[in-house]
């Protein structure tokens, strides 16, 4: 089997299943239907609802939480924005009172989301919150007393999804294999970091429109561009929206590990030594390889 081959098999493989597709698409559509109802006297299972996070921009390949914006009149802001105590604790039990009434799975108001946890697994985190004139949302924080904190989801999915189109859809492929990669090594990076820095690599590869045939160099590359990033930088601009993106931890070290690890593979695969190279790429990404 051939390099292009066996890289396209395993990006398949880390694809979410169009059965689970399907279930979240169901249970969002529920959520929404049931949020609107209380909300806006509407029945409608798309209106005012938007998934967001590493499900919103198709860079996922997990299904344990499912992110999902559903956004509220303004007159509901100014309701809890004027609550004695914590309006915004107020409205997170507002929003689970109203999605209990459709799913009686386990179900919490944390922090800053309702959080709504199904036995096959698929987790939602609902974020009640209002639309801004710049197109961001405001959104309630419970901890600490309650505060309002702002989000920027859109313009994140949208360069993304306008990149993965100019770079031959090797964006998202990427994206998906480093969250492999990141589950195999245990690297301590959140989604939206993963993301952004696959964007700012992929900006300035040579290979960027090529095919899966290029994918093992793809891998050194990226991985050879992680080792290489500032162990003292917090924070990067995220893609698209250039909100602050933390460090929640060092990669750089096991990207070097996994990139001389690449090098063998490659080498092998140069050389015909099919199963060794296999194994090498296994090491970095696991047994979906």
């Amino acid at each position: 089997m051939g390099v292009a081959e066996k890289f396209q098999n395993f990006c398949s493989n880390i694809r979410i299943s169009d059965t689970n597709v399907s279930n979240i698409s169901y249970r969002y559509k529920q959520i929404t239907k049931r949020l609107n109802t209380d909300f806006y006297v509407s029945t409608s299972e798309t209106n005012h609802s938007l998934y967001v996070g590493s499900y919103g921009r198709d860079t996922e390949i997990h299904i344990s939480d499912i992110d999902m914006l559903f956004i509220l009149p303004y007159d509901v802001y100014v309701q809890y924005d004027n609550y004695k105590g914590n309006g915004q604790s107020a409205l997170l039990q507002a929003v689970k009172n109203s999605i209990q009434k459709t799913y009686n799975s386990y179900i919490k108001a944390d922090g800053q989301v309702v959080k709504v946890d199904f036995t096959d697994g698929i987790n939602f985190e609902i974020v009640p919150c209002f639309i801004n004139t710049d197109k961001s949302y405001t959104y309630p924080d419970s901890n600490n007393g309650g505060s309002w904190k702002t989000t920027n989801p859109k313009p994140e999915i949208e360069e993304i999804r306008q990149a993965n189109i100019l770079y031959n859809k090797n964006l998202k492929q990427l994206c998906r294999m480093a969250r492999a990669w990141k589950d195999k090594w245990d690297v301590p990076m959140g989604g939206l970091l993963i993301d952004t820095l696959a964007y700012n690599f992929i900006k300035t590869w040579e290979n960027k429109d090529k095919s899966f045939l290029y994918y093992d160099f793809m891998t050194r590359d990226f991985l050879k561009y992680l080792k290489e990033q500032n162990e003292n930088q917090s924070y990067w601009l995220a893609v698209g929206s250039n909100q602050y993106v933390w460090r929640t931890g060092k990669f750089e070290y096991k990207a070097l590990q996994c990139y001389n690890i690449a090098i063998k593979a490659i080498d092998y695969d140069t050389n015909g030594n099919e199963y060794s190279a296999n194994e090498k790429w296994r090491e970095i990404y696991g047994t979906k390889f």
